[in-house]
């Protein structure tokens, strides 16, 4: 499962165009330097202890520790500077070719970029956003991030259609396996298109309040 998470922490970089992650005692380490997130820490085997002795380092706002652990496990490693983010599920499955079938009014084009990430795009009959998704390569995985439809748009499957256009692009281009962290939401939809929960995926992130 290990192999998983880091394919998944590795490919969700490359999905963001974020810097390469680095790896650290405690799993691995992106500086992503954004205001909304300046740091992400993924722990991947991490003891109880190494995992407090890194959180406790840590005085950079917006820096978030993720593991693959349920939530309850890891809120005592956190004081009340820190905040939980949205429950989710490190989830995986073989690929396999698939066929996308837009419902009538609605077209989906695919786009490729040299540096690894695959955008899907759906769009309404007037030409307005409706659904959308991406994918980043690490080695044979591919990472699935960011699938969203539209609230004006949903209850057409769409979403499917996003996960059968990225899939596609991903066995084209050499992966075998895909990998995702799902809301407790987007779970349902990809356990219908065959997908497994392998773990729980939660983190806090290092809010402090203002002097």
């Amino acid at each position: 499962m290990m192999e998983t998470a880091r394919s998944w922490v590795e490919g969700w970089a490359v999905a963001r165009r974020a810097p390469r992650p680095v790896d650290v005692p405690w799993g691995l380490r992106i500086d992503i330097g954004q205001p909304a997130q300046a740091v992400r820490h993924v722990l991947l085997d991490t003891d109880a202890e190494t995992a407090r002795g890194l959180i406790g380092t840590i005085t950079e706002p917006t820096t978030c520790v993720k593991a693959f652990l349920p939530q309850g496990d890891m809120g005592p490693w956190f004081s009340a500077a820190w905040q939980p983010t949205e429950p989710c599920f490190l989830m995986a499955v073989d690929l396999h070719p698939s066929r996308v079938h837009a419902p009538d009014g609605y077209t989906a084009t695919v786009e490729k970029t040299a540096d690894g990430v695959t955008h899907v795009r759906v769009l309404g009959a007037g030409g307005e956003p409706a659904a959308c998704g991406r994918t980043g390569l690490a080695g044979t995985a591919c990472v699935f991030d960011q699938i969203v439809t539209e609230p004006a748009h949903r209850r057409l499957g769409l979403g499917t259609v996003v996960m059968a256009a990225l899939t596609g692009a991903a066995v084209d281009s050499g992966a075998t396996t895909g990998v995702l962290g799902a809301t407790v939401q987007g779970r349902a939809l990809y356990e219908a298109l065959g997908w497994k929960a392998l773990s729980p995926l939660n983190g806090y992130v290092y809010a402090p309040a203002a002097p």
